[in-house]
């Protein structure tokens, strides 16, 4: 299984931030439309936690991220 600090994984958790922050949405904000602490997302930032892949989903669509292109990029490379 790969690492939460593996060049794919963080490609993930940096399109979901980039994303979050461009449409402005705070990390709390996050945190309450999905229903957990706020502990949540900064754990996953840092990664002391490992999305699965349906959170990811929830996460992406919360932040307008497109879940094909991301998982398309890691294809790349």
């Amino acid at each position: 299984m790969a690492s939460v600090y593996s060049e794919e994984y963080q490609r993930v958790i940096t399109a979901l931030k980039n994303a979050r922050k461009a449409r402005g949405i705070a990390k709390a904000q996050l945190a309450e439309a999905l229903g957990k602490p706020q502990s949540f997302i900064a754990k996953i930032k840092n990664g002391e936690r490992r999305l699965d892949v349906v959170e990811f989903v929830h996460l992406a669509r919360l932040v307008g991220v497109e879940v094909g292109e991301v998982l398309e990029s890691l294809k790349k490379k």
